[in-house]
């Protein structure tokens, strides 16, 4: 093993060889009966590295390719290394890049050539599926924080442009799609299950903190999400603090307001036994007070069917974030555009089920401090008591009796 001595001896060494060097050359010029020939004997003393050469000005720090290279490089490998990095095809990579062009303007400018749309959607889908900081995530890029920070902000709002049509409540064929699957598991004329998750933050700094304090002692935001039969999500509403609770997050959204004014839910009336009529409703938690668009579990068989049923909403909510690392984990964030961010993986979410590209089990699960695999945190947060219903409606509660006779 060399010593710090021995080192600084072999470089006393290579710098005595490069300066007799130089001398030698300078020798040889001045012995020379002509001068002509000097410049190509101290070119050829810089080229064989004997001439220090002075360190050039960048204007941007030079940065190995590392996993940007390797997206590009096209070899049959590339495919599947894509959807290690980034969780999708490289062909569904290709047609996001492509929608988000049209969103993301790069300016030519005296310093540096701009980021090309692949390079900075390939850049933010890493960060988000990795789930690494800025600092780890952005040199395999060969890109800065900065860089890093402004690609995540750029991407998110090309994709909320490009895809603003992913999540919306089901229409026309589809919408029937829906109704008879669920009309197959028992809840006729029922359109998805609603619940919450928890996104774990590290404390904010632009926010008070207090307020994102939960149940779990944890900071978080909660998102709420309404999923169909086979995991679209088809509503979305993003961004309260994490001591919010459930029944108070509905409360606060568009979805209320739209359900309880008939803007959505009302498909053509089933009618029940004793002439209950139902348009259409929600199977959701204990969280939830009951209402006429929203069925909450109630006595033993039917509890569990609907428990087994709504349960497509907890398998998003694990899908989500078992493919995007940064949404399970603790991370530090800007609280202003981490509702934007969510909800941008949540379309590409919907973009995934289309094509069908094929999800890994293993990423529901992860290791303990022993290193025993256990199922990921869901980000759902159990209730020490169900909602109060003090001011539920009779037909309310009559829908959900009706229902529950329905099944026998």
């Amino acid at each position: 093993m060399q010593t710090v001595n021995d080192l600084r001896r072999a470089s006393g060494r290579d710098l005595g060889r490069r300066e007799a060097a130089i001398a030698q050359a300078l020798m040889d010029v001045h012995s020379s009966p002509g001068l002509w020939d000097a410049p190509v004997l101290l070119w050829d003393a810089i080229m064989a590295s004997v001439m220090p050469r002075k360190t050039p000005r960048w204007w941007v720090k030079r940065r190995t390719g590392g996993t940007w290279r390797d997206l590009t490089i096209a070899h049959d490998a590339t495919d599947e290394y894509c959807h290690d990095k980034l969780q999708m095809a490289g062909t569904v990579f290709n047609d996001i890049v492509a929608a988000c062009c049209p969103f993301l303007h790069c300016t030519l400018t005296h310093y540096r050539e701009p980021l090309q749309p692949d390079h900075i959607v390939a850049c933010a889908l890493y960060r988000w599926a990795s789930g690494e900081t800025f600092e780890s995530s952005t040199p395999p890029f060969g890109i800065g924080r900065c860089s890093g920070i402004k690609a995540v902000q750029d991407v998110t709002t090309a994709i909320l442009a490009a895809y603003l049509e992913k999540i919306a409540i089901p229409s026309s064929r589809r919408l029937v799609q829906v109704l008879r699957a669920f009309s197959g598991k028992g809840f006729p004329n029922c359109f998805g299950a609603i619940d919450c998750t928890h996104i774990y933050v590290d404390k904010p700094a632009n926010a008070p903190s207090d307020n994102y304090f939960d149940r779990k002692q944890q900071f978080s935001a909660v998102a709420q999400a309404v999923v169909d039969h086979d995991m679209r999500i088809i509503d979305l509403f993003v961004g309260y603090p994490g001591c919010i609770h459930d029944q108070r997050m509905l409360q606060n959204s568009s979805l209320i307001r739209r359900a309880e004014s008939g803007a959505i839910f009302n498909e053509d009336p089933i009618v029940l036994s004793g002439g209950v009529w139902m348009t259409g409703y929600l199977l959701g938690d204990n969280g939830y007070a009951p209402q006429t668009w929203i069925v909450i579990p109630y006595g033993a068989l039917f509890g569990m069917l609907q428990k087994n049923t709504r349960g497509v909403v907890e398998r998003v909510f694990g899908r989500l974030k078992g493919m995007w690392r940064l949404f399970l984990l603790h991370h530090k964030t800007n609280m202003n555009n981490l509702p934007q961010q969510f909800v941008a993986i949540c379309i590409i979410h919907n973009l995934l089920l289309e094509v069908m590209v094929a999800f890994d089990e293993g990423l529901l699960l992860d290791l303990d401090r022993d290193g025993n695999p256990v199922p990921i945190d869901l980000g759902l947060q159990d209730l020490s008591r169900p909602v109060c219903q003090a001011n539920t409606t009779e037909a309310a509660l009559t829908l959900r009796d009706v229902l529950r006779m329905h099944m026998g």
